[in-house]
């Protein structure tokens, strides 16, 4: 009997030592997608979330995908339509992709996925390299508001944290900021190599990113954007250098529209476990991230408050293009689509002239190529946003084409869908605006 009561609480005492996280049911998978090009924050986040995930024994396996271009909103674009109702797949997020969002006029947003919630804050640093004439933040300044658009300044996506810190630095001092020569990269890998290399005057990142070229001495920080000095770190405050700037980044979590209500229970309860675990709280402490953990409803009205704030911000600076809207069509696609009207227009008139000389009789000369150019426009309208901008595009194409000839139907097809593709990947890979993928985003 007392071999059994010993037992018993032996066994007890093992359950009481297991690990909250054992609690969970463990993932075998869950995909981590990083909506920017390896080596930046976002990168840097979903690859230590990996690791976290992996090492606390909550997931089997966590690969981590990279869909780069324009401030994150494409592989938001791709997350949404690929991803729908899917509960083992996560995109990193945070107040890049809402610069983003606002710069770029996005026709999806952050209210289209579901928050999961947010987990870390960063401070951003302003570097040089360390070859820079620039030997202090206030040579720097004293260059740039002697010739502001000859100080070319590199960071992240447009309308993202960097470029805001450098809008609201150059407000600081008394520069306009539309005065400011900043050069956007993909991705942290692309911008720092451009910093060191000399391309750009100035650079800005975050901590955790410029950290080993600073401790290299390849990189030389000028200021670092929190409140007070961080214990560690010997770089002055942009405040203690006279410039009432304080900026933080913050990186979070969303997972796709469509989740029910237990995938979405089991994702939170998953993060939770994570950010209580001894490997995200080592990361936490080596790449110097704030812990801004936040979840639920709470997080989902700080994402409403935080767009409200990025919006006035850069409306303020003059850096975004936001027209209270994000749903304007872009220029680009307006072009494309007023010249195709008038080509269609001149096909239209080419035919008719053509059956005036012509002997055979027709009825409405002129009358089907100009209606075949209508029911195109009018499709590719319709069918942008749910369908996506190749299928409407290559619709437009292709009544477009039959409008000039209609005698090679399928050629037509082939030529409108190969036009219509490479039209989406000048768009959105090229210039980097944000267009519907629709039914093909998954495969875009």
């Amino acid at each position: 009997m007392a071999l059994r009561v010993c037992a018993l609480a032996a066994i007890a005492a093992l359950g009481l030592a297991v690990p909250a996280s054992a609690a969970t049911p463990t993932l075998d998978q869950l995909r981590i997608i990083a909506p920017a090009a390896p080596g930046g924050g976002w990168d840097q986040t979903a690859r230590v979330m990996q690791q976290a995930l992996q090492r606390a024994g909550l997931v089997r396996i966590a690969p981590v995908e990279n869909i780069s271009g324009a401030a994150g909103t494409i592989g938001l674009a791709r997350f949404i339509g690929a991803e729908r109702g899917r509960g083992d797949v996560v995109l990193v997020s945070g107040l890049i992709m809402l610069g983003g969002i606002v710069t770029h006029r996005s026709p999806v947003t952050l209210g289209d996925v579901v928050p999961i919630a947010r987990l870390t804050g960063e401070y951003e640093v302003i570097a040089v390299p360390a070859a820079s004439p620039f030997r202090s933040l206030q040579d720097l300044i004293t260059a740039f508001k002697a010739r502001p658009e000859a100080i070319s300044w590199g960071g992240g996506s447009a309308g993202g944290s960097d470029q805001i810190l450098a809008g609201l630095v150059a407000d600081a001092v008394g520069v306009a900021p539309s005065r400011i020569n900043y050069i956007a990269f993909s991705g942290g890998g692309e911008s720092l190599t451009a910093i060191l290399g000399g391309q750009v005057s100035v650079g800005i990142n975050g901590l955790a990113e410029f950290a080993p070229q600073l401790e290299a001495g390849t990189l030389r920080a000028l200021a670092i954007s929190s409140a007070e000095r961080l214990a560690g770190i010997d770089v002055p405050t942009l405040r203690e250098q006279g410039i009432d700037v304080e900026f933080e980044n913050w990186r979070s979590l969303v997972a796709p529209p469509g989740l029910n209500p237990s995938d979405r229970s089991r994702l939170e309860q998953l993060v939770k476990d994570m950010v209580q675990s001894a490997p995200w709280r080592e990361s936490l402490d080596r790449y110097r991230w704030l812990d801004r953990y936040l979840a639920g409803e709470a997080f989902a009205r700080f994402v409403d408050a935080e767009e409200s704030r990025v919006r006035a911000i850069l409306k303020k600076l003059g850096t975004g293009r936001d027209t209270g809207t994000l749903q304007s069509a872009e220029p680009y696609p307006l072009l494309v689509l007023g010249g195709l009207v008038l080509c269609g227009l001149a096909a239209a008139r080419g035919a008719w002239r053509s059956a005036r000389a012509s002997t055979r009789e027709l009825t409405t000369p002129g009358a089907a190529p100009l209606l075949l150019v209508a029911t195109g426009v009018v499709l590719h309208l319709l069918l942008a946003e749910r369908a996506g901008f190749v299928i409407a595009a290559a619709l437009l194409f292709w009544f477009t084409a039959r409008a000039f000839d209609q005698r090679h139907p399928v050629r037509d097809g082939l030529f409108a869908v190969g036009i219509s593709i490479a039209s989406y990947l000048l768009f959105a890979r090229v210039l980097e605006l944000s267009l519907p993928g629709g039914l093909l985003a998954g495969w875009l």
